[in-house]
């Protein structure tokens, strides 16, 4: 089933992250067969370059293939797959799996926060999970740290591991004197925002947000309830946690309570070069069997950089100097997008074990909410 336009079926996921092997790597094998000729079109995303596709709004629709079906198309492209690299690769065929792989990744997050969705508009509100951990400990206060100053290196080094096209090039960029929050909103905190009426208080919000907040009747993020005190996770309706990272608000709620609170958002080079020394597995991700954000707790310093909830940054997401995609239909993957979109950083409580890191780029448009998307606030100094 599919929630909105911007959500897809879990089983168009499975299909669409198959598909994309035997599209980028299995088709350019001599005397490969394709599992089926019609599911290029079924589970092609986004990339013209290889052909149409079926609108993105109407997968839920696609009731054939069946489940079993798609399931039976995966064991095939994965022994396809495993018998290629028993021949072994070329480099350039050798960078399409590792992408391949890492685009996997990322929509096994997807999958997760479309099944949140999903689940939400049931009137029974229905859990994924009963059986989720909750957290227990004490709160960290907010503190805000001071950053560096001056000229830093920035982006994806791919000489030190995988990275997307949209990391590149490694470049300088000039950080001025700030400080980032210790760790980011919590619901408590937010909740002050509701409360001040801030979801009707225009000279928090811009422009475009304000309408939209207006038109859509936003009293609070995503998946609370009127009354803010519960809230819908994949285990089904809770309480809300007041200590718990703030999620599933916009880019545009992000920035209203950060001016809410004289503050503002960091720039995604200040929040990259705080984090490139953090170990991008310290935080909550989904090994953590949460899938909902917890408090911070621990040491000193910087806290949940990495997991729980991609944090806003008050930057655009418009390619770096000298950004060059990748060849061919590839190229579609990302710089395509580089208008009107704002980047997240930093990941949830839903990424993939070892798939953050402090270069990532995250992207949505800024009234998108039904990804793990948090705040956390940044001060000029």
């Amino acid at each position: 089933m599919q929630s909105m336009p911007e959500t897809s079926p879990s089983k168009w996921h499975l299909a669409h992250t198959t598909w994309f092997f035997e599209e980028f790597v299995l088709s350019r094998t001599p005397g490969y067969q394709r599992f089926n000729v019609h599911y290029g079109y079924l589970f092609n995303s986004y990339y013209q370059s290889v052909g149409s596709m079926h609108a993105r709004p109407a997968r839920g629709l696609l009731t054939r293939p069946t489940l079993a079906e798609v399931m039976s198309y995966r064991e095939a492209v994965d022994e396809a797959m495993l018998m290629l690299l028993a021949r072994g690769v070329d480099i350039g065929t050798a960078a399409r799996i590792q992408l391949g792989l890492h685009h996997e990744q990322q929509h096994q997050e997807l999958i997760l926060t479309d099944i949140k969705h999903l689940l939400s508009r049931h009137p029974l509100a229905p859990a994924y999970r009963e059986d989720l951990v909750r957290w227990t400990g004490t709160p960290r206060s907010e503190q805000f740290a001071p950053g560096r100053q001056g000229v830093v290196a920035v982006g994806g080094d791919e000489n030190a591991g995988f990275v997307f096209d949209c990391e590149t090039p490694r470049h300088q960029a000039l950080l001025h004197a700030h400080a980032l929050a210790n760790r980011p909103v919590s619901n408590r905190e937010y909740l002050e925002f509701v409360r001040a009426d801030g979801y009707a208080r225009p000279e928090w919000w811009l422009s475009e947000g304000y309408a939209l907040a207006r038109a859509e009747d936003w009293r609070g993020p995503l998946y609370w309830d009127a009354g803010a005190e519960r809230e819908f996770t994949l285990a089904g309706l809770r309480e809300i946690d007041g200590d718990a990272p703030v999620c599933h608000v916009s880019y545009y709620e992000a920035d209203a309570y950060a001016r809410f609170r004289g503050a503002r958002l960091p720039t995604e080079f200040e929040w990259e070069d705080a984090a490139r020394d953090l170990a991008p597995n310290s935080g909550h991700d989904v090994g953590s069997e949460a899938l909902q954000p917890m408090p911070a707790t621990g040491d000193l310093g910087l806290q949940q950089m990495f997991g729980d909830v991609w944090e806003w940054a008050g930057s655009p997401y418009v390619p770096y100097p000298g950004f060059k995609p990748l060849p061919g239909a590839l190229g579609e993957y990302n710089g395509k997008f580089m208008c009107g979109q704002w980047v997240l950083r930093g990941g949830s409580c839903v990424s993939p074990v070892g798939h953050l890191r402090a270069s990532y780029r995250n992207f949505f448009y800024p009234r998108d909410r039904w990804q793990f998307s948090g705040i956390r606030l940044a001060r000029d100094l």
